[in-house]
Formats: C-alpha cells, structure tokens, sequence
C-alpha cells in the first residue's frame, strides 16, 4: 500500500476521530514538499552549480527552479540578481512518492539516524527536514559524488497548528523523537 492510500485508508479516519473533524475536508493534509540547496558562498562556481541542480533534478524527477538574490548584500559579496539558490516544489503524484521514498528509503540511509526533530514546525503545520550531505538518497551513486552539499525538504500541509500538522505526520509514518 502506498502512502497516498495509507493517508485515505488509515490516517483520515483516525484524525477526524481524535480532533473531530465532521467534514473529510476539514482532515489536514500534506499540500506540497519543497526541495531546497542554498549554494551560498559557492555561488559563482559553475562546476557547484551544475552538481547542485543536477542532484535536484535526480532527487526529484523535476528541474530546479534557479533563485536569485533580490538584493545586493555587500557583506557576503552579494549582488541583485545573482543565483543564491535553487528548488523545486512536488505536488500531487510526484509529491506522494517522493514522501514514500523520503520514510521508507532515504531516513533510514542517514548515517547515525535517531529520529527527527519534534521542534522543526513553524507554528502553521509546516515542517523542515535539514540533510548535512545529499548522500542519503538513494538516487545519487555513491562513486558519482565530486562536492558534497546540503539540502532542505520543507513539507507543507494543510493544518492549522502544530499539533495537527504533527499527528499527520506521525501517522504517516515520521519518525519524530519524544519532544
């Protein structure tokens, strides 16, 4: 069974019960899963930006959306319009299978992984996962591997607060440490 069916199946039953939902609509649900690389101060190396939007598009079956700075900070020798970063948003399909594949395959390849953290919403039902090395998922050939960088995976879902966004979730199958 697939996460989306588990979502319909198990999940939607079991938080109408618990917050009293009276309308299926009203069960929160994941919206989107946005995959982000800041490049930083290896902005204007060409050679990290090419393995950068190359790891995104292998991660997510999507090309990456290039983000530029909006304004010029002079302190961190950055100028308007430069490329600061780059993303990808999943909806629908996609977003579904990149979530089983996040759960089943891909937490369970970080190195000394105990759970995540419970702290990470946003107080609006948002939640962040950080990746010290893109190595994780399984797409990316260990032998393939010139820089390594970092990644942020933002999922967002449709609840109101924390509690509800982090009861989907858990159901879902995150793994959360005890907060």
């Amino acid at each position: 069974m697939g996460i989306k069916e588990q979502y319909q199946k198990e999940v939607v039953p079991k938080l109408k019960e618990s917050f009293g939902y009276k309308n299926v609509h009203a069960v929160p649900t994941v919206v989107s899963v946005v995959l982000n690389i800041g490049l930083g101060q290896v902005a204007k190396d060409a050679r990290f930006l090419e393995t950068a939007e190359k790891t995104l598009t292998r991660i997510s079956g999507q090309q990456p959306v290039k983000t530029k700075a909006r304004k010029s900070i002079s302190t961190f020798k950055i100028r308007e319009g430069m490329i600061v970063g780059m993303k990808v948003t999943l909806r629908g399909k996609r977003m579904w299978t990149f979530l089983d594949k996040l759960l089943h395959v891909t937490l369970p390849r970080v190195r000394d992984f105990r759970g995540l953290s419970a702290k990470a919403f946003d107080g609006r039902g948002n939640y962040s996962i950080g990746f010290k090395e893109h190595m994780a998922f399984p797409e990316i050939p260990s032998d393939e591997i010139e820089l390594l960088h970092g990644l942020q995976v933002t999922i967002s879902t449709s609840a109101k607060t924390d509690d509800e966004a982090r009861a989907l979730l858990t159901l879902l199958g995150l793994p959360l440490k005890k907060a």
